[in-house]
């Protein structure tokens, strides 16, 4: 279990808060360096009501995890209205950097291969089937996005952040939430749209679908910027590019690095459909960035809205998970 420090504690490894690595709505982070020598990341939570008991959720979490795929809780400090968790540091920051081109900024970043970017969504697949399987307790993220995704030195991806998180018994298969919670663009719409299937960790899937699109688009999925409005909302507009048998425009590529971003964006598509129940589990979505592209069929087009859908809903002959190969 994580360690219980003092806020003097706390000062001492951050060397009174010298090095800030980042700030955000629910705090800020700083590089810190423990007696044995290990770099860590220290995040402060800033003093409001709301982060009281996010803070208890996220070292109750936290705790009881342990993947090569999932940031390690290593300590806390609970000191009055000073709260503070102590993770392991990951040099190479978020993905975020990583996967939106950042004209005009002075931070110099060299793209990843896309090799690389497969791997590292492999790899987050892997991470969030284990919160989903692999503990005694079901755990549910509800904030899977580019921002909670930390690289090592190796680029090896870790899921971070729990402060949304839920635990369940892993026989229970629908949630009941009071709020919708997580990052608009990531969220499930079932958050929003309770006719189209209850809260499940098919909401995991939902937003890692949306990852999985931005990695291998390279850019937001909803980007007003864009040139052509067509492609406002990514995944519509490459569904369509697909259905009509035409490649994406990728420069420099091998044939590889081609199918691989296929297959990325074949699956994410499956992620993200409209109804929970055709959205595939964790663990098929891993065979499936395992498998032959060969192997994939193309998905129903994905929807924002559920009014969009309504054929889709009412007609049983579009019924998509018949397309899936079964889950194991």
């Amino acid at each position: 279990m994580p360690i219980r420090y003092s806020y003097s504690d706390i000062k001492k490894l951050t060397n009174n808060f010298k090095d800030k690595l980042g700030e955000g709505g629910f705090g800020t982070v700083y590089k810190g360096k423990l007696r044995s020598g290990l770099l860590v990341a220290v995040k402060i939570l800033a003093n409001s009501k709301a982060t009281g008991k996010e803070f208890i959720n996220e070292v109750a979490t936290s705790g009881r995890i342990h993947h090569v795929n999932v940031v390690e809780l290593l300590g806390f400090c609970f000191e009055g209205p000073k709260r503070a968790l102590i993770y392991e540091f990951m040099p190479n920051g978020s993905l975020e950097k990583y996967i939106y081109s950042k004209e005009g900024t002075e931070e110099e970043v060299v793209p990843l291969s896309w090799e690389k970017i497969y791997k590292i969504s492999y790899k987050v697949a892997t991470g969030i089937d284990y919160l989903h399987r692999g503990c005694d307790m079901q755990i549910l993220h509800f904030d899977i996005k580019p921002h909670n995704i930390l690289l090592d030195e190796n680029f090896n991806p870790a899921i971070s952040d729990f402060g949304l998180a839920k635990l369940y018994a892993t026989d229970h298969s629908i949630v009941t939430l009071t709020a919708a919670r997580g990052t608009m663009g990531y969220m499930a719409p079932e958050m929003f749209y309770k006719n189209i299937g209850g809260i499940s960790y098919k909401a995991d899937v939902y937003s890692f679908g949306m990852l999985l699109m931005e990695m291998a688009g390279r850019r937001k999925n909803l980007n007003p910027f864009v040139d052509h409005i067509s492609q406002i909302h990514f995944p519509s507009w490459v569904h369509d590019r697909f259905s009509e048998g035409k490649e994406l425009e990728m420069e420099d590529v091998t044939e590889e690095d081609r199918k691989l971003v296929k297959k990325m964006i074949l699956v994410a598509l499956w992620c993200i459909q409209m109804k929970p129940s055709e959205r595939p589990s964790m663990n098929r979505v891993i065979k499936m960035l395992e498998g032959d592209i060969e192997q994939l069929v193309m998905p129903p087009k994905p929807f924002l809205y559920p009014q969009e859908d309504t054929t889709e809903i009412d007609n049983p002959i579009h019924s998509s998970p018949n397309l899936l190969p079964d889950e194991d």
